[in-house]
């Protein structure tokens, strides 16, 4: 099988902004393993899926996700796009940002695949955020969306077993 990493990002501290590490918690959890308390335990090990979670991505990571065939990044969204919950093939591109601090998945990707030469099949789940005080837990709208997004990425993860079982 095909090694598949589910990665991520926000700042749970900030209510809506950490809903991706929620999600994560709701995938383990659904798989049958042990789901940390907090954003700052590791998830469990499991033998076709990894799990990460960082405060944002950042250009290292591209030696990381060079590892694995898939990856399905996590994130929340503020309304900018017109669906709550939306996942989304997601393809090589760097795009310049204003913001020194802001690294999106695609261009994560296009520095994958300049120094590594390589780049997983990847994806991007975004769960609208409504609200972004300073609190761990998310606001009722957005916790709302969570099981939605976990079935999203479930049948993504199926989706991309099925593919493995049949190139096999």
């Amino acid at each position: 099988m095909k090694k598949i990493l589910l990665l991520g990002y926000g700042n749970p501290d900030r209510e809506d902004d950490g809903v991706a590490w929620h999600i994560l918690r709701a995938l383990a959890l659904k798989m049958g393993l042990p789901a940390p308390d907090s954003y700052e335990d590791d998830f469990p090990e499991d033998p076709l899926v990894d799990f990460a979670f960082h405060l944002q991505l950042t250009p290292e990571m591209a030696e990381d996700i060079a590892r694995y065939d898939y990856v399905c990044f996590v994130d929340a969204h503020t309304g900018n796009i017109q669906e709550e919950v939306r996942l989304i093939d997601v393809e090589s591109d760097f795009q310049k940002s204003p913001f020194t601090h802001h690294l999106t998945a695609q261009s994560l990707l296009s520095i994958c695949e300049t120094l590594y030469k390589t780049k997983p099949d990847a994806a991007l789940l975004s769960v609208r955020g409504y609200e972004f005080l300073f609190s761990r837990n998310l606001s009722e709208r957005t916790a709302a969306l969570v099981p939605d997004a976990v079935d999203l990425v479930w049948a993504w993860m199926n989706a991309r077993e099925a593919l493995n079982q049949a190139g096999d």
